[in-house]
């Protein structure tokens, strides 16, 4: 007996199998629970566009005396608010304009991934005096608001930098050019494009790396053949907010542009479309789903890379 009861003190624990955290989140998000949540949030969520989309085709004594809810007991709709921003007059025509924001968005948004993602490399593999306390600099950059940086930026595009007589950076005169808007919306998203691809980065296995390095490829080759492909996900997904920030902004646009037609954004005639007295909403109602045109076909068309990239960087472990 007691020879009995010493194996049995001796005999190991069954050892519980852990479930992956992968399993679990998916269970979790896939729950009936969690379903119903979600339909919810996208009905409330979706409603006011919804109702932005009715009002778009409502005649313009309808749109100023009734609710859009009012459309499905007294429905009446035109495509006269349509054709007055899209083939009206040219104070109310938005083609110059939509190429505008297309012009300033695909680059500023190019140019901030290209520079991120290198700097994120940099930052994450390459080995240099200070790189931490350039990372933590990088990092607290997010944190000074837009706006302080607005008019010292446009002195600088508009006067140059000087220090007494000497001249830092001369006066190049891009005030009220393209080229001014992509520098500035470049700048504003490095910060958060530089962090968020670098926590993406740093995360590859060394052993991949080290195999390239021993293969003889330099920095530039397993940046270009090994991180970018690996990456994607996470290129897309920072691409799709960044020209959805770029497209939608206006303060910047009008800031450093000074709103003129040559190369003002869609966003800055929206704003004008509304009338001096904020009177012209059937005109904004369908000037506001013109614009919405180009960021649905982007973000449609990055949507799995979009997905991906939120997996990846949540269902790890």
């Amino acid at each position: 007996m007691s020879s009995t009861v010493a194996a049995t003190a001796t005999q190991t624990p069954p050892v519980a199998v852990t479930e992956p955290m992968a399993n679990r989140v998916k269970k979790r998000l896939t729950s009936r629970t969690a379903s119903i949540i979600s339909l919810l949030i996208a009905v409330i969520w979706t409603i006011p566009t919804f109702g932005l989309l009715l009002s778009s085709f409502r005649p313009e004594r309808e749109i100023k005396t009734t609710g859009w809810w009012t459309a499905f007991t007294n429905p009446s709709f035109t495509l006269e608010n349509y054709e007055t921003v899209l083939f009206g007059t040219s104070s109310t025509q938005l083609a110059s304009y939509f190429i505008n924001s297309i012009v300033i968005a695909v680059p500023a948004t190019i140019f901030t991934l290209t520079l991120a993602a290198m700097a994120a490399y940099a930052l994450a593999w390459i080995d240099f005096k200070g790189r931490s306390w350039v990372f933590i600099g990088i990092f607290a950059l997010q944190i000074v608001p837009l706006q302080m940086a607005l008019i010292p930026l446009l002195q600088l595009f508009s006067n140059g930098a000087h220090i007494g007589s000497i001249t830092i950076v001369p006066d190049f005169n891009l005030t009220g050019t393209f080229v001014t808007v992509w520098i500035a919306h470049a700048a504003f998203g490095l910060p958060l494009g530089t962090f968020l691809l670098h926590n993406f980065i740093s995360e590859i296995p060394r052993e991949m790396v080290e195999a390239a390095r021993v293969d003889g490829a330099g920095h530039g080759a397993i940046f270009r053949k090994l991180m970018l492909p690996l990456i994607t996900p996470a290129l897309a997904s920072f691409g799709i907010f960044e020209f959805l920030w770029v497209w939608n902004d206006l303060l910047v646009a009008l800031t450093f542009t000074g709103g003129t037609k040559d190369v003002a954004p869609l966003t800055v005639r929206l704003a004008e479309m509304a009338g001096s007295r904020g009177d012209r909403w059937e005109r904004l109602t369908a000037g506001a789903f013109v614009s919405l045109i180009v960021p649905l076909i982007v973000f449609l068309s990055l949507q799995k890379y979009f997905v991906r990239g939120l997996l990846a960087g949540g269902l790890k472990g």
